[in-house]
């Protein structure tokens, strides 16, 4: 097979749809084509751009006009086979992401876009390389043009908050300090990057979470040149660092910060992964979520949604307002774990459905889980408004939220609930514009070149602010890079035996 590829991939039923301000046949002249996915240096796991559906008067479709609009066809020019899996994934508002994995590295990549067998906007699309698959260890030497070429942004307000804690940062001061205070109670990885390469040490019993961090850290050095840098990592789902200023405050990377702690917050394990597994082992990722956002907003049940495990006593109050209020509210629990299960008192347990399938309601409500719960990424990429609890933990991302804005806050107790549900029934509009706000907000931020962005920024301020060398440290071993490619890439910025 010369290509591997397939057309109009989208899961879910393409909705009828027309151009603002009337029907219309989809143009191959004014559709517009942009993002990543369109520049060769712009490694990712699974590469991305958009295509947006025009009129032949400019107009945009309002609703999908049919999920086979487009057809994406993907060659190597200068080889036989192309290995290189695509998905047109239709957004429903006339809006397409074809995304698409690399299994090997090309001198040059074409992309051709057609509707009707005409090109669209400038298709045929040339990347001139060479163009690099994820597991190309062939990273940029210069960190500014990396950051260029991914067009990360200057500042990222949540660095700068992290960091400004910590004026200075002394590496053998803490490999000491850090492991007298948390490691025998906590699960730790102390990491070093040294010359690009990723060395690491345990700490505590349950480490098997190391593998998200190693995984980032080992996907970040085969791109681009790291800085050195030696830091602690915490597995557990609490932040650690409590201590008030001006104590001596220890800096920990965490999933999740909350306003009782100054850990330094990363994207969490959960969006990571899947930003690193797109069109591989994951099925939920921020990309196949816009293509199965359920019914229009019209046509969604009216009835607030919830679905998850017992890992918070407010959760066994929204369970318990369900049962009275059940024409409300739609919440179960499909796993106890934490509090003995009172079939009385919370309902039977009940399956697992789709995460795609929470879209077929309006109202989705998220509630802290041990801490945040780590699937508003996904609930905001949806069509449905985000009902949001009041909380202390938050993820990399919530303080650029802003409530009313991109969600519907309610009160940590749950006392409002009902009360922020009956405003958003009648103020319909202006909850869908909540939502809008929402899925926007996710679309532009939260997507994995976001994510990239957001762990190199990170990294590089921190190893700003380091006041002697990283060290590789006695029982620290080397994190090897995956050795099972199959199609093994040449680097042109290494140079070979040859060469030298």
């Amino acid at each position: 097979m010369r290509s591997l590829w397939l057309l109009g991939f989208a899961l879910g039923v393409a909705a009828a749809g027309g151009a603002a301000g009337g029907g219309g046949r989809v143009s191959a002249e004014l559709s517009a084509v942009w993002g990543p996915g369109l520049r060769a240096a712009a490694v990712l796991p699974a590469r991305y751009f958009f295509v947006l559906a025009l009129d032949a008067q400019g107009r945009r479709f309002t609703s999908s006009p049919g999920e086979n609009t487009f057809q994406v066809k993907i060659t190597a020019p200068d080889e036989q086979f192309t290995r290189v899996g695509v998905q047109v994934l239709d957004r429903k508002d006339g809006s397409f992401i074809v995304r698409y994995r690399m299994y090997a590295s090309y001198k040059s990549l074409k992309i051709e876009i057609k509707t009707r067998d005409k090109h669209v906007a400038k298709s045929p699309y040339i990347l001139k390389g060479p163009v690099y698959h994820e597991n190309c260890d062939c990273p940029q030497e210069e960190s500014s043009a990396w950051l260029e070429e991914m067009n990360c942004p200057q500042v990222i307000p949540q660095i700068q908050r992290d960091l400004a804690n910590f004026p200075i940062v002394d590496p053998d001061k803490i490999a000491k300090e850090i492991p007298q205070r948390f490691g025998q109670r906590q699960s730790l990885c102390h990491y070093t990057i040294k010359d690009n390469e990723v060395y690491i040490k345990t700490y505590g019993e349950h480490v098997g979470f190391r593998i998200f961090m190693d995984a980032i850290l080992l996907s970040l050095t085969r791109k681009v040149k790291m800085p050195d840098v030696e830091f602690f990592v915490n597995l557990g789902d609490w932040p650690l660092e409590k201590k008030k200023p001006p104590q001596n405050l220890h800096p920990i990377f965490s999933w999740c910060g909350s306003s009782e702690s100054k850990d330094i917050v990363m994207p969490t394990y959960d969006l990571t992964d899947s930003v690193l597994e797109t069109m591989g082992r994951v099925s939920l990722d921020m990309m196949s979520v816009q293509a199965n956002t359920g019914p229009s907003w019209e046509d969604k049940n009216t009835t607030a949604f919830w679905r998850g495990r017992d890992s918070r006593k407010e959760r066994l109050e929204l369970v318990k307002l369900s049962r009275k209020y059940p024409e409300i509210i739609d919440a179960a629990f499909t796993n106890f774990f934490f509090f003995k299960h009172d079939e009385s008192l919370y309902g039977p347990i009940v399956k697992h459905i789709s995460f795609f399938d929470f879209f077929k309601y309006k109202y989705q409500i998220n509630i802290d889980g041990t801490v945040a719960a780590y699937r508003l990424p996904y609930l905001l990429a949806g069509n449905s408004v985000v009902l949001k609890q009041d909380s202390i933990y938050y993820e990399h991302f919530y303080n650029e939220l802003q409530p009313w804005k991109h969600y519907i806050p309610f009160k940590n107790d749950l006392s409002d609930l009902l009360e922020k549900l009956q405003w958003a029934k009648e103020h319909d509009e202006e909850a869908k514009n909540i939502a809008k706000s929402g899925q926007e907000f996710a679309r532009n931020n939260l997507m994995g070149d976001h994510i990239f962005c957001y762990y190199f920024k990170l990294f590089q301020e921190y190893a700003s602010l380091q006041v002697n060398e990283p060290k590789i440290r006695e029982g620290m071993e080397k994190v090897q890079q995956p050795d099972d490619d199959l199609f093994p890439c040449t680097c042109h910025r290494k140079k070979t035996k040859d060469e030298l």
